[in-house]
């Protein structure tokens, strides 16, 4: 840290941190299945958090106001980094601790110079560089690759950057300002590799889950920004639990999570893997010299320790039983998720708080598709995976996603049917026909007879000039269908689009979006004598009026 930098702000980012993955611990611990289906990440994670800040306000003593440089960057340096793995419990745990150690040890190295964003940069390149180190076998998809693909889109960025460094004078609010920016970059990539998770790891994608320490890994810089900031913290996805009618067990020879600190003299942490990986497996054996952390997954705890006969002492044993720790998660998500569940649900990819409103009211799960209705396949198999029904119907709502859906659908472990609609007032439609107790294909059958006799159509800002010159960039579009078949004023239009779909039509429904710049009562005076008229508020963008005629 710079000369005037002290601990008081130190702990205030860690506070942060730990604050938000805190609020968020039982979620993190719902996704874990990897290596093993023990529900603990979020504790693992919480815990050497917890060590580190205890660590932090036994520096600063009785003078909460010391600078790091009065106190020392090595012996910060080696409390910190001690301080985490002394307090690391389970594969979470000790390699969110190498990630501090990795940081801190980069960030010691330059005594005097501002932390800055490039050396924010260099110290998640090292954190990620000394978390890989300490797994024997790194699994893609997991925390690894996601703070390595956070580091990445830091490095990338500097080097596009026209002045990332900071003057040595820059004041403090500076300074938080300019690291801020830089994790929320870091969070950026981070979001996005913990959604590719499932395409790295098979057990993540069996199971309808992230990875639970890449998620946690993201939670906890988003609480370090907001600490910066003193603002909320930058919005990180909830994710789903994984189902508990298919729990994960990769380690299922073994029973016990084994962990403990050993302590001595010239110890070396490959002399011991070896002995280890014969008593079991997911075997971490990280530290220095003089102390190590070490991690196995044994059916005996006792010779995993005898290990180390030869050194001065063995403490901090944690043995916990996995066993018992998999039916506890299993009984809490089934609770959770209530003993009766629905034989089908559905969900239907939306935009708009109002349209969210509309589908829910049927029963409906929501998918939140962007202003351009473009989830990717991931975000769609976890919203499959949310619906608590084994058998889903699945409503695109866009021509853009059916593909998308149908490929989630094929790699889906529940019976999932994709009925295609192609815009959201047609899948309103389709969800009428919704009934839980039936299944998919019975349910889908019923929605794809209710849009045969549908007819659709929408009003919208044109968003470019027409090559044909029938109207300019802003000014209203009617479409009936995907043919346009009218232009010009915005009510005039609309009126135009109403008569074309009244025509022989009951029913007319309107779903005003944002910006709409008509109200119900103008848009009710448009629709033709006879026809009958639902008006509901989408909050859609893009589209002022989603119309369907039945």
């Amino acid at each position: 840290m710079a000369e005037a930098a002290n601990l008081v702000r130190f702990r205030a980012a860690v506070q942060g941190a730990l604050a938000h993955l805190e609020a968020r611990r039982q979620e993190v611990n719902d996704l874990n299945v990897f290596p093993v289906a023990d529900g603990d990440t979020g504790d693992n994670m919480v815990l050497t958090l917890r060590a580190v800040l205890v660590e932090l306000d036994r520096l600063s003593g009785k003078g909460p106001e010391r600078t790091v440089d009065e106190i020392g960057r090595d012996e910060i340096v080696d409390s910190v980094a001690r301080a985490a793995l002394l307090g690391a419990r389970g594969n979470s745990g000790v390699i969110l601790s190498q990630l501090i150690r990795g940081a801190a040890e980069e960030l010691a190295s330059r005594p005097g110079e501002l932390v800055d964003p490039v050396l924010i940069g260099a110290a998640l390149a090292r954190a990620a560089d000394r978390a890989y180190d300490s797994v024997r076998d790194p699994a893609e998809g997991t925390i690894l690759t996601v703070v390595r693909e956070m580091a990445h889109r830091v490095a990338s960025e500097l080097a596009h950057m026209p002045d990332p460094r900071l003057g040595p004078d820059a004041p403090p609010d500076v300074q938080d300002a300019a690291i801020a920016d830089v994790l929320e970059r870091a969070i950026a990539a981070g979001r996005e590799s913990v959604k590719r998770g499932p395409e790295l790891l098979p057990v993540l994608r069996e199971a309808g889950v992230v990875d639970a320490g890449g998620h946690a890994l993201t939670v906890i810089f988003a609480g370090v920004v907001a600490a910066l900031r003193g603002a909320a913290a930058p919005e990180i996805e909830h994710h789903a639990a994984a189902r508990v009618t298919h729990p994960q067990h990769e380690s299922s020879t073994f029973r016990y999570c084994t962990n403990f600190v050993v302590t001595g003299e010239g110890l070396d942490p490959a002399r011991y893997r070896r002995a280890l990986e014969e008593l079991g497996d997911s075997v971490l054996v990280v530290g220095d010299p003089t102390t190590l952390k070490v991690h196995v997954h044994t059916d005996d705890p006792e010779a995993a320790t005898a290990v180390f006969e030869d050194v001065q002492s063995v403490t901090h044993l944690d043995v916990a039983d996995m066993e018992r720790q998999i039916e506890e998660r299993t009984e809490r998500l089934g609770s959770r998720n209530g003993a009766e569940q629905p034989c089908c649900g559905a969900l239907a990819v939306v935009s708009g708080d109002g349209m969210k409103a509309l589908f829910h009211e049927l029963g409906v799960r929501t998918l939140d598709g962007g202003p351009t209705l473009n989830p990717s396949t991931y975000d769609l198999l976890a919203g499959m995976h949310a619906v608590p029904a084994e058998q889903v119907v699945v409503l695109p709502n866009s021509p853009n996603v059916i593909m998308a859906a149908e490929r989630a659908a094929a790699m889906s472990d529940k019976r999932v049917r994709v009925v295609p609609t192609r815009s959201m007032q047609a899948g309103l439609a389709a969800a009428i026909a919704l009934e839980p107790g039936r299944d998919a294909h019975v349910n889908a059958a019923a929605m794809e007879r209710e849009l045969a006799h549908l007819r659709t159509g929408a009003v919208a800002p044109a968003a470019r000039d027409d090559a044909h010159g029938r109207f300019l960039r802003g000014e209203a579009v009617g479409f009936v269908e995907d043919e346009i078949v009218a232009w010009g004023e915005p009510e005039e239009t609309l009126r135009a689009v109403l008569a074309a779909l009244g025509d022989g039509a009951e029913l007319l429904t309107c779903i005003s979006g944002e910006g709409a710049p008509l109200d119900g009562e103008r848009v009710s005076a448009l629709v033709p004598d006879g026809v009958e008229l639902e008006h509901s508020e989408g909050g859609q963008p893009s589209y002022w009026w989603l119309l369907a005629a039945a």
